[in-house]
């Protein structure tokens, strides 16, 4: 019996054996070309056109990425030749602008932040608070904090809210051992930098984003 020879066309998604046109489908399983539905087949080909478009407009944000960074970069090394210092602070957050006023990069450093066991303390700790305080008094900081540990999903917090208690002014003793819980049980487990470009037409127009997200374009 002689041998299945396979050549793969994978823009196209078929693959030949001994000469016939097969594609594989979900399973992997080879299926005869002619016995697909054109429906089928005409799908297959749009998302495989989409995503070869997709595929191109990616590597290109990718290379704009790695070229934005080298310029500052080379631009920052200059700064720091001629004045002995480099641009911006030592988080990494700065703003470049061109000389009319009219364009800007922002280079912004997020920090992700977890928390540690000291977390279940500080929530203790405002249970407490939230135990002796009469049932009528401070619904907003009940709404906050629940909001924040989410008790209704074990595990799960809410960071937004988390930030807004540390922001409450709050004399209880309790409270304040709290928040210094929370403070500690921060810790940054990892950072991305993001570049952001604007511009706008006239000094007294609002900045208006280069937009290269696909979903806000």
């Amino acid at each position: 019996m002689e041998a299945a020879i396979l050549e793969e066309q994978p823009t196209t998604g078929i693959v030949k054996v001994n000469g016939r046109d097969y594609m594989p489908d979900a399973r992997g399983n080879l299926v005869p070309v002619e016995a697909i539905k054109p429906a089928d087949k005409l799908e297959d080909e749009t998302v495989r056109k989409i995503i070869g478009y997709a595929r191109d407009l990616s590597a290109q944000v990718g290379r704009f990425k790695q070229h934005t960074f080298d310029d500052l970069g080379d631009f920052e090394a200059l700064l720091a030749q001629e004045y002995g210092a480099a641009k911006g602070g030592a988080k990494g957050n700065k703003t470049f602008m061109s000389f009319d006023g009219l364009m800007k990069v922002q280079v912004q450093v997020q920090d992700y932040i977890d928390f540690g066991p000291q977390l279940q303390i500080a929530k203790g700790l405002v249970d407490e608070c939230l135990n002796e305080w009469s049932a009528d008094s401070r619904p907003e900081i009940r709404a906050i904090v629940t909001r924040a540990f989410n008790t209704d999903k074990a595990g799960q917090i809410n960071r937004a809210e988390i930030f807004m208690l540390l922001r409450l002014d709050i004399e209880d003793d309790r409270w304040r051992r709290a928040m210094d819980a929370i403070r500690d049980a921060m810790r940054v487990v990892g950072s991305k930098t993001y570049v952001r470009c604007y511009e706008r037409h006239s000094i007294e127009e609002n900045w208006q984003a280069v937009t290269i997200d696909l979903a806000k374009a």
